[in-house]
């Protein structure tokens, strides 16, 4: 945690809500279940069983890339399904916050654009906390503004 000069302690490092994961998992096993036990008919069973293998790889895949965002020392650390990369601050471009309405709803992306070329995109799942609060803390970091 960073202590900024307000003194309250500012959040450094955001990813996907474990109950959220363990959920998406669940219904995973839950569906795979149901698979097995449940459906009769061969599609039927075939589609059941590519939803719910589906499920549990993306809560897995999800559990790995933990911490999605993080500041560290060196810069930010941004975790994928494969590999984890580290941005220092000449790297990053620009930071920013692209909004838009979806299905009636506000929808926030944090993006962090790199000088070269390379845009990475968080949803609100991905942080596990609402996108401008990040860039909130990006900011008192020294990585986002003026």
């Amino acid at each position: 945690m960073v202590d900024p000069p307000g003194g309250s302690v500012q959040q450094t490092e955001w990813a996907p809500s474990i109950a959220g994961i363990a959920g998406w998992g669940t219904a995973g096993v839950l569906m795979a279940i149901g698979c097995v036990t449940l459906v009769t008919d061969a599609p039927g069973r075939v589609l059941t069983g590519i939803a719910a293998a589906g499920l549990i790889l993306f809560a897995a895949a999800s559990w790995r890339a933990r911490p999605k965002l993080a500041i560290t020392g060196d810069g930010l650390q941004v975790r994928g399904w494969w590999r984890t990369q580290l941005l220092r601050r000449p790297d990053i471009k620009i930071i920013r916050i692209t909004e838009f309405r979806r299905i009636g709803r506000k929808m926030r992306l944090l993006e962090i654009e790199a000088v070269d070329g390379r845009l990475l995109i968080f949803s609100r799942w991905d942080l596990g906390a609402d996108p401008l609060d990040a860039l909130d803390a990006l900011t008192a970091a020294g990585y986002a503004g003026t």
